[in-house]
């Protein structure tokens, strides 16, 4: 789980600087920053199972995970028993599909068999979350960072109509947010704090265990959005004590789109009964009962409709390979090399507006650079996938079957970049992909 410091990020400096010199920065000595070369040679050896690798330095998992091997035979798998079977598939896997493939999302979070379900994406889950709660004052509050990922705050938002009232947490320096100023705006008034585990611009990991703790005391509800912390940092549901955990398996988990996850805890899934439902949802859906919706009593009552079967077949390949990598050995990798990266970086007088501390940092790295989607576009040309975002510049994201060597090619590639000027040719760029 994750135990993350309370307090704001500092932003990377170079060296020399009261960052570096107070012992956060890259070259610090911490024991978690290094990882052991037998498991790091066992993940490497999993390179083979990702095509794209053959080709192309793929440093964009925080955006779009690389496509597992397997994805071809589990999509084979869902066609041949179309092809085949017809609608005895629906009996032989495809009905019971978003609990199977949920029940290996829940080996990632350590959630019980049986209590994560599968959805279409975040956004839809939230709005399910949503609509099981009803905004009465005094206890009508909704409580988030002002960096929460913005399709999360869409939904939220929207509650305004339905009596919610919306409490943004502000950032001091827009990488991360003071966790005693996120614990002292939750109260008896706040009804439930929807924040994301990993901040996805800046991947500042927020403690989820403070916020979980304040947010009881004072009877409230937390659902952490994990999607750029499921796969790559480790944590327990149970151990955090998480009413709810969602996210989805683009990124970290090498799933693809169309799978997104909702874990709630068992003994809070009775008090749900979303309004966003549907005929998955009911506790005898095949009897095909006219009027109000009979929720099942198992985590299948928050479901709605008929899942996305081909995506939740494609997603398990992705899912597998993370369950025999092992978060805990992916977490040693990737905080070794990032703070690798972030030295070398520093070194070369670039900085960042990710966390130094590598127990506040997630997956992704972040390098300030003048016209980065230019930058961008110019690194793709190389066969080097990285993306940007407003503010932080550009946004890299080793993942376990990234190698050093990828690393200090990109970086390598940037400095020529920007020292020939070959961003120029891409200036009036605004996104890369």
């Amino acid at each position: 789980m994750s135990t993350a410091p309370r307090g704001p990020a500092t932003p990377a400096s170079a060296p020399g600087s009261s960052a570096a010199a107070d012992g956060a920065g890259p070259a610090a000595s911490r024991p978690e920053s290094a990882a052991p070369a037998d498991e790091v040679g066992r993940l490497l050896a999993l390179r083979s199972e990702f095509p794209i690798l053959q080709k192309t330095t793929y440093l964009v998992n925080h955006s779009l995970g690389a496509m597992p091997r397997a994805v071809f035979d589990r999509l084979r798998e869902y066609a041949e028993m179309w092809a085949t079977r017809g609608i005895r598939s629906w009996a032989e896997g495809w009905w019971t599909s978003p609990l199977d493939t949920g029940n290996l999302i829940a080996q990632i979070l350590d959630a019980p068999a049986g209590s994560v379900v599968m959805h279409q994406n975040v956004s839809v889950i939230e709005g399910l979350i949503a609509s099981c709660l009803e905004f009465k004052a005094p206890r009508n509050r909704v409580v988030y960072t002002e960096l929460n990922f913005p399709s999360v705050m869409y939904v939220w938002e929207a509650q305004r109509r339905r009596g919610a009232e919306i409490v943004t947490v502000p950032s001091a320096d827009g990488i991360g947010v003071d966790t005693q100023t996120f614990l002292d705006a939750i109260d008896e008034r706040t009804l439930i704090v929807p924040l994301s585990h990993v901040l996805f611009q800046s991947a500042y990991i927020q403690d989820l265990d403070a916020i979980v703790k304040k947010a009881h005391a004072v009877g409230a509800l937390v659902l952490a959005d994990c999607y750029q912390s499921a796969g790559t940092v480790p944590f327990s549901v149970r151990a955090l004590d998480l009413d709810m955990a969602c996210g989805g398996s683009v990124k970290w988990l090498c799933g693809g789109p169309g799978a997104g996850y909702l874990y709630v805890k068992p003994e809070l899934r009775a008090r749900l009964e979303p309004m966003l439902t549907g005929w998955m949802a009911h506790e005898h859906p095949f009897a095909f009962e006219k009027g109000a919706q009979k929720y099942a009593p198992d985590a299948t009552r928050l479901l709605h409709g008929s899942p996305a079967v081909p995506a939740l077949y494609a997603a398990r390949a992705g899912y597998e390979l993370i369950l025999r990598a092992g978060v805990d050995a992916i977490r040693a990798k990737s905080v070794a090399q990032t703070t690798r990266f972030l030295q070398r970086a520093a070194e070369r007088g670039l900085s960042s507006r990710s966390p130094l501390d590598p127990a506040r940092r997630g997956g992704t790295v972040t390098i300030n650079v003048p016209h980065a989607p230019a930058v961008v576009k110019a690194l793709a040309e190389r066969e080097i996938l990285v993306d940007s975002r407003p503010d932080v510049g550009l946004r890299i994201a080793p993942h376990y079957y990234n190698t050093d060597d990828e690393l200090d090619a990109c970086l390598d590639a940037v400095c020529e970049i920007l020292r020939s000027g070959a961003w120029q040719k891409h200036a009036m760029q605004t996104a890369a992909y």
